[in-house]
């Protein structure tokens, strides 16, 4: 894997070629190495690398969730603003957005241990001037907003690199299975992350970013000693079409289109965590910690769904099963945005968790089962823009329709918005809706 061919001509490759030799690499590979199914299933979480990986994983996404609600209830404490909690994530994705030609090339020609390294240093960073900003008080509103720009534009680097960097540290046949466990570490991270972020906010955000600073640094740490088992990319020439080759392939394969432009779509008009501060405070009369378990109870919902997904690969029709977790993810929006109760709002979010993690777990195995090596971290780089847009993007969309229509009208309107979204999709890409299978050969074969 990533090794480019010796006779490679000097002009970039098609998609399709590229893809017909990716696959015959990775077929190679996997019938060299891969593990009988109870194999899988008993040694995959007791593997040092992945055990690594893992880490790294729950370490850098523990840090953004604690340095995420740190910083919501630091800005709107600030300015008493729904539209400033909207900038704040307009501000993580913008850096993302522009950067996402040039980090997918960079995650296919250097070391992708290294790009995420650096990224968490840099996080790691950022989080520390917060903290000095803070104890010195000189942190204010326009700050925060250029100190997430610096966040969300390291992210827009690491988050490729880390998604490109499994299929190096396990074999193609774990894939679906790694993917589940790797998303699991996500939402642990977001259960402990939320929740252990507004109890350090509780005593002062200089510790809370602290902590943040603390754990990244030991993401970084983490992330440089995982073993491989493919040599990192060659540096290979930049061209215009080069570029733009992750693009063209995602338009080229109507399922992955279909799910990535899905799942953008779903949470960008369904997503209600950049609100969770108005309703902590104003609606559920809560205070930090409260907002911390706010956040952490769709993560233990998604913790649940990963944890059965690891222990049950989706095998049958996952695009069928990926509709169907967005529109109950649509409905549990709408619950939450109704909802007058703080346990009605814990158990909407728990639901609305458990059925998102589905179209995340098929959408992150389709990119890695169906893409080639070679361009796997541009593709990945741009699943990391749909996936940013529907998250920052997202929170500033639901920030501005709160300064519209008020935070309830908002999330209620984004939860039923969601619901029209996946039944639109049936129709624009049935291929989707039909898969039977993760990997293309295996769908083709049914």
């Amino acid at each position: 894997m990533n090794e480019p061919s010796s006779d490679r001509p000097d002009s970039p490759d098609s998609p399709v070629d590229l893809n017909r030799r990716g696959r015959a690499r990775r077929s190679a590979e996997s019938n060299a190495a891969a593990p009988s199914a109870s194999d899988v299933r008993e040694h995959l979480p007791l593997s040092g690398a992945f055990q690594r990986f893992w880490c790294t994983r729950v370490l850098s996404s523990l840090s953004f969730q604690m340095l995420a609600v740190a910083m919501g209830w630091h800005i709107y404490a600030l300015t008493k603003s729904a539209l400033a909690l909207g900038i704040v994530g307009l501000a993580q994705f913008l850096p993302m957005f522009a950067l996402t030609l040039v980090v997918g090339h960079v995650a296919d020609r250097y070391d992708r241990r290294r790009i995420a390294a650096v990224c968490q240093a840099v996080e790691c960073a950022a989080a520390a001037v917060f903290a000095f900003g803070t104890y010195a008080g000189w942190l204010d509103a326009p700050i925060i907003y250029g100190l997430a720009a610096c966040v969300g534009a390291a992210r827009a680097f690491e988050s490729p690199a880390v998604a490109a960097l499994l299929p190096a540290v396990v074999p193609r046949t774990l894939l679906p299975r790694a993917t589940a466990w790797s998303t699991s570490a996500n939402q642990a991270a977001q259960i402990v992350g939320p929740a252990l972020g507004g109890l350090l906010y509780g005593i002062g955000a200089g510790p809370a970013y602290l902590a943040c600073s603390l754990s990244f640094a030991a993401a970084a740490l983490l992330v440089s000693s995982i073993p491989l088992r493919a040599k990192p990319a060659t540096r290979t020439p930049v061209t215009l079409e080069s570029v733009f080759s992750g693009i063209r392939f995602i338009f080229s394969e109507p399922v992955i289109l279909g799910a990535l432009s899905l799942d953008l779509f779903a949470v960008l008009f369904g997503g209600a965590t950049a609100l969770l501060p108005v309703f902590a405070r104003d609606f559920l009369h809560t205070g930090p910690l409260g907002l911390g378990l706010l956040r952490s109870a769709s993560a233990i919902g998604a913790l649940a769904g990963t944890l059965w997904l690891a222990r049950f690969p989706l095998k049958h029709r996952p695009g069928f099963v990926m509709f169907c977790g967005v529109i109950v993810f649509g409905i549990a929006t709408a619950v939450f945005g109704l909802s007058h109760q703080y346990i009605v709002s814990l158990l909407a979010l728990m639901v609305l968790g458990a059925s998102d993690v589905i179209s995340v777990v098929v959408r992150l195995s389709l990119v890695q089962l169906r893409t080639p090596d070679e361009m796997l971290g541009r593709v990945s780089a741009v699943n990391s823009l749909f996936v940013g847009t529907s998250n920052q993007l997202g929170e500033f969309e639901s920030g501005l329709t709160a300064g519209w229509w008020g935070a309830r009208r908002a999330v209620l309107a984004g939860g039923l918005a969601t619901v029209a979204i996946a039944f639109l999709w049936m129709r624009f890409f049935p291929e989707l809706k039909q898969t039977r299978s993760l990997d293309r050969e295996a769908d083709r074969a049914g």
